[in-house]
């Protein structure tokens, strides 16, 4: 069967560039097609740059495990190509009684993922730590750290095309059709309009990954989630923080509150929040800044007056709706909807980041199942 090119991987986020540098340093021609201007510019380059513990999420989950190896992982490649990182830790904090008790069911959680150097602190040492926190205790996570997130993606391109993969830009994709012997049709638009055939079709498109599965004839309907979008804000902090680790609230529901974290700079920033919306809409609304006060004060309380300025948006591509449960990653190989060669890839939110390199992997392997 003759196709013009053996696999294409449909975005040029993070994960997108992890998958075809893996796909590429397996031997498999590979060719990124990306709808905007350059790599990285939705969900990659709108969110926190946390590498994430894995503390969280539901033991058994492809979040859990691909978390915590993607965190493994990430840390070693980012020491073996001198990506800037830090390994800060964080503290999640408790500031009343109720939260307090939360923290022992994260810590467990925690532990079931395998997890196992979180450490129980009192508030007095934890104000020890970061003399201007206020808690009535926290727990410790070490492992968790920081990222450059561009300098990652430029390495994960420069992998993946020093093994012979190409990524080409201004390249959406209108339509494409599951062929009757194998492979795929594919149509782009842009400039440059072209059709192409493959064998292999990855779909990391972030928040567009539904609806361009539901743009390709003989993709069973039934297999592509509803898709919802939540916004989070994030405000940046006028002048040093008083932090020297991220500092996080006890979780909210669809989000983990309103959290301090630091850039590679040491720039302080707040967010995200949680704001579902109908479309994607990267407005920030300088209003929002009550809220983040109002949140910021219950572990800060001498964050001074008018020291938030706004920061940026991002939006976190939602396969569960606001009243429902977190869905888990969702991998959709051959198993899920009977497509031989195809991977959808959808609900890939936090820890999207951290898990890069894992989700690769895994996508490799759904594609061999």
């Amino acid at each position: 069967m003759s196709v013009d090119v053996d696999c294409v991987v449909i975005g040029a986020g993070v994960v997108g560039l992890a998958i075809a540098r893996a796909l590429a340093q397996s031997g498999r021609e590979v060719l990124v097609a990306e709808a905007t201007e350059a790599i990285g510019t939705g969900t990659s380059s709108r969110n926190s740059e946390v590498i994430h513990a894995g503390i969280y999420y539901p033991a058994g989950s492809l979040k859990a495990r691909l978390c915590v190896r993607g965190k493994h992982l990430l840390y070693a490649y980012c020491a073996e190509r001198a990506i800037p990182h830090k390994r800060l830790g964080k503290l999640i904090v408790a500031t009343d009684r109720e939260q307090a008790a939360q923290l022992e069911g994260i810590a467990q959680r925690a532990r079931a993922n395998g997890v196992d150097d979180l450490q129980y602190i009192s508030g007095e040492d934890a104000m020890r730590l970061e003399p201007a926190l206020q808690c009535t205790a926290a727990l410790v996570s070490p492992s968790t750290g920081i990222v450059d997130s561009h300098a990652l993606m430029l390495s994960f391109q420069g992998d993946a095309e020093n093994a012979g993969a190409q990524c080409v830009f201004h390249t959406p994709l209108v339509s494409g059709r599951v062929r009757p012997e194998g492979g795929f049709d594919l149509q782009f638009g842009g400039d440059e309009a072209m059709t192409l055939s493959c064998n292999v079709l990855i779909n990391s498109a972030g928040l567009q990954a539904p609806a361009l599965a539901r743009r390709i004839d003989g993709v069973p309907p039934a297999s592509i989630p509803t898709d919802y979008l939540c916004k989070g804000s994030y405000f940046t902090l006028s002048g040093r923080a008083p932090f020297s680790r991220l500092i996080y609230p006890v979780p909210q529901h669809a989000g983990l509150g309103v959290h301090l974290t630091l850039d590679m700079g040491g720039q302080a920033k707040f967010g995200p929040d949680t704001e579902w919306v109908g479309t994607e809409d990267y407005t920030l609304d300088p209003a929002r800044a009550d809220v983040f006060y109002e949140a910021v004060r219950s572990y800060w309380p001498a964050l001074p007056d008018n020291a938030l300025a706004p920061g940026y948006t991002g939006i976190r591509p939602k396969i569960s709706g606001p009243h429902e449960p977190a869905a888990d990653f969702v991998i959709a190989g051959h198993a899920a909807h009977g497509v031989p060669g195809l991977v959808n890839l959808f609900g890939i939110e936090s820890p999207g980041l951290t898990s890069s390199l894992a989700l690769a992997e895994e996508t490799l392997a759904r594609l061999a199942a």
